[in-house]
């Protein structure tokens, strides 16, 4: 695989055209991904999802007086996997920062946070956008707690405050202003999500709010200087951010050309009616007080204890790519649709389990996992978690191709009845007869008649050789497609003479 390439300079396809010339959108992102753990980052209490109000909220969550926190140290841990498996500087020391405001759902009057010294320096994400690599930059992670729920729906008069996430862990990754276009924001979000799932630091569920982006957004003439950003907060799906950087970066074009100049403020993406509406005016970058929390020692950590969660890192999506072009002879767009999602990459290894000679029919059991069962399964609207079809079948399927037993045909019909019937592939083959003809003399048979009914066609097959098909579709169909079709091109060539 060629180099990947940083995003410098906008390229062609990646700009605007406005009333004044062509655009350059850039854009830099604030993931706010949620640590999978049990307990929250400073208390005990859950982080069970969907339980009732207020049912997972300790004193320490609620900030009642005198209450301190304790430092997880599985939430730590997890920042670290995360941001070894992001190739980026692990800090053996950081600091947690109160950083205040005021919001109803947030009990304390701050935010634990880190600010000036995180826990996760400078990294990056691999990404491939339109078959070409490139590199965004990370320019840090750090932990910090997350504030409880406004409930606006309870009650006609009165807004109700829900303090089960207060204090749930969040890793926010900040990217660098590196990506260019809408395609490669949407391509870094998704990589970076598979990157957290395979690593198993945050399960991503963007619906949960597990996984939410701030936006940042501004435009300028190609290679000119910076312009004035606009962070759109919490978008929640991967097709909204695509949606809501095109919006906002026309609606700076628009009003830049017309003369007028953009306010840094945040705004929040209404997807309905496809626009981005001011939420609030953000002066500075960081308009918050901060100052080292009181009641939190600074965070030391060892360089073997860095090492010793590195060592038993899982193989990352990139690696398992390589892998399984370099041992499987897989296509490069095959091994990475097997490898961006984990739940495929773990279902393909376990049929390769299963097969007799995986190095051999690794490509073949790509190809059925991909083209049969992905394909079937994206049809129907399920995930492969959902497959009601086992990695054992499709290893039993590829394993009765592989050793001549059936033909491709009567594979896919095969498939079709364990999809709707279950079963061992195996036994369905021998209990209904499907077994590929092998015995050369019922072939024979077979061809001997069909010639004998079209002497027309063997005149015109010896002048051109490329209709031979027809004699094979006329053998399979009089075998029910059962014959073994190497055996029946060779018989064939030999009884016609080609």
């Amino acid at each position: 695989m060629p180099a990947a390439k940083s995003a410098a300079p906008a390229k062609s396809k990646n700009l605007i055209a406005g009333a004044t010339g062509d655009w350059e959108v850039v854009i830099g992102m604030e993931v706010h991904a949620q640590v999978a753990s049990n307990s929250k980052l400073f208390s005990g209490s859950s982080t069970a999802f969907g339980a009732e109000p207020n049912s997972h909220v300790s004193l320490v969550d609620a900030a009642m007086p005198g209450m301190l926190p304790v430092i997880n140290k599985e939430c730590v841990a997890q920042a670290i996997r995360t941001g070894l498996g992001l190739k980026a500087e692990i800090n053996l020391k950081s600091v947690f920062d109160r950083k205040n405001y005021f919001y109803p759902d947030l009990p304390q009057g701050y935010q634990i946070s880190q600010y000036k010294q995180p826990v996760v320096g400078e990294g990056e994400v691999e990404i491939d956008v339109d078959g070409e690599s490139m590199r965004v930059g990370i320019e840090r992670l750090h932990l910090e707690q997350d504030a409880g729920k406004s409930l606006h729906d309870q009650h006609p008069d009165y807004s109700y405050v829900d303090l089960n996430r207060s204090g749930v862990a969040l890793m926010e990754i900040v990217s660098k202003p590196d990506m260019r276009s809408s395609k490669q924001a949407q391509a870094y979000v998704t990589k970076l999500r598979t990157i957290l799932r395979y690593l198993g630091t945050c399960d991503g569920d963007m619906e949960k709010g597990n996984l939410r982006a701030d936006v940042n957004v501004s435009v300028r003439k190609p290679g000119g200087k910076l312009g004035t950003r606009c962070e759109i907060k919490n978008v929640n799906s991967i097709r909204f951010i695509g949606q809501a950087i095109e919006v906002e970066a026309r609606r700076q074009i628009d009003i830049i050309e017309d003369g007028g100049s953009i306010d840094q403020e945040t705004r929040l993406f209404d997807s309905v009616k496809g626009e981005t509406r001011s939420m609030r005016s953000k002066e500075e970058a960081h308009d918050y007080r901060y100052f080292p929390d009181p009641d939190l020692l600074p965070l030391e950590l060892t360089q073997s204890y860095v090492e010793d969660l590195k060592q038993h890192l899982p193989e990352l999506p990139d690696e398992k790519r390589a892998r399984f072009v370099s041992d499987f002879g897989l296509s490069a767009y095959d091994a990475n649709v097997l490898a961006q999602e984990r739940e495929r990459a773990d279902y393909f290894e376990s049929v390769l389990g299963l097969i007799k000679d995986a190095k051999r029919d690794g490509k073949l059991a790509a190809n059925w996992v991909i083209n049969e069962l992905l394909g079937r399964l994206n049809k129907e609207g399920h995930d492969i978690a959902d497959s009601k079809v086992t990695a054992k079948q499709i290893a039993g399927i590829v394993n009765l191709i592989a050793s001549g037993d059936i033909s491709g045909k009567i594979a896919k019909d095969l498939f079709e009845i364990v999809w709707t019937e279950g079963g061992d592939p195996a036994e369905i083959v021998e209990a209904r007869g499907l077994k590929q003809v092998t015995d050369t003399g019922a072939i024979e048979k077979a061809i001997d008649e069909i010639i004998a009914a079209n002497p027309d066609k063997v005149e015109q097959v010896k002048a051109k050789p490329t209709m031979l098909g027809w004699f094979v579709g006329q053998v399979m169909k009089s075998t029910g497609g059962k014959a073994n079709p190497a055996a029946v091109n060779d018989i064939l060539k030999a009884k016609l003479g080609i």
